[in-house]
């Protein structure tokens, strides 16, 4: 357990559907509380089995589980390293996450969300936001980064993932680069307070939850971006992982771990040809 303090408190100015968690950073760690159900433990989840994937290390943030208090509250949460901190150096200027709505609003005075939906057709959406982010910051490979982001949202259920919530990392003279992946506690319908009950069959709940980056079916945007970039993203685990990483985990309640174990065999069976 930590305790964490009012200075250390930070206000979030990235937009959420899912509302605003608290978050405090203190030192090298960000932490975060639930909000809405087991954000947490989805972070946790999701970002630990990342490990067992085709990305590299420093492709994304990893989560662990926490209990945080806060004044006269006991919150459950998560924690990761401050990835931007930690790339600092001595008389650098301090890098910073853009996200691509506030890229595009800097560069063209319009919102990228609504222009992405100007366009009928999905495969056109997506080069949209591939196309527009590689002219404004000189990435070259945009459309894989999207694909591997896109293949982890469908795979673990992210319902999170508008254009307030893909980002880049601005270093200053040394210009754009990409964002490690990070911000997964929308996933694994971690939602209970509203969208996702406990107690509800999850066979029934799994169908009703949605995308947002450009259409709402996870399925028709991962097929879109496979068929425009190439399958960018593979899995490696299985059955025994999951249950070893969830076995792991003490904070959550058997039900809630359970109820994760459930979904991702159901995601496992569902998206096969991605685990290799």
């Amino acid at each position: 357990m930590i305790e964490l303090f009012e200075h250390e408190r930070m206000e979030s100015a990235k937009h959420s559907s899912k509302g605003n968690q608290l978050k405090w950073n203190s030192g090298s760690i960000w932490y975060k509380a639930d909000y809405t159900g087991y954000e947490g433990l989805a972070e946790y989840m999701v970002s630990h089995l990342l490990l067992f994937s085709s990305l590299e290390p420093d492709e994304y943030v990893l989560y662990d589980t926490e209990q945080i208090q806060y004044k006269e509250q006991l919150y459950t949460g998560c924690k990761s390293q401050d990835f931007l901190q930690n790339e600092l150096d001595a008389g650098k200027e301090c890098r910073q996450i853009i996200t691509l709505e506030r890229l595009y609003h800097n560069f063209c005075g319009e919102s990228l969300y609504k222009n992405i939906y100007r366009f009928p057709d999905y495969e056109d959406r997506l080069k949209f936001i591939v196309e527009q982010t590689e002219q404004m910051t000189g990435l070259t490979d945009f459309g894989a980064y999207m694909c591997k982001l896109l293949t982890i949202d469908a795979f673990f259920l992210n319902e999170d993932r508008h254009t307030h919530n893909i980002a880049v990392i601005w270093d200053g003279e040394a210009g754009y680069d990409y964002c490690p992946f990070f911000d997964q506690g929308a996933s694994l319908l971690a939602d209970t307070a509203m969208d996702y009950p406990l107690g509800q069959d999850i066979i029934e709940l799994i169908p009703h939850a949605a995308a947002k980056t450009f259409c709402s079916s996870f399925e028709e945007q991962l097929d879109t971006a496979e068929k425009l970039y190439g399958e960018a993203l593979f899995f490696s685990f299985g059955e025994k992982e999951i249950q070893d990483l969830l076995n792991q985990e003490q904070i959550y309640p058997e039900n809630i771990r359970h109820r994760v174990y459930d979904i991702l065999l159901q995601q496992c069976r569902k998206y096969q040809w991605l685990l290799k």
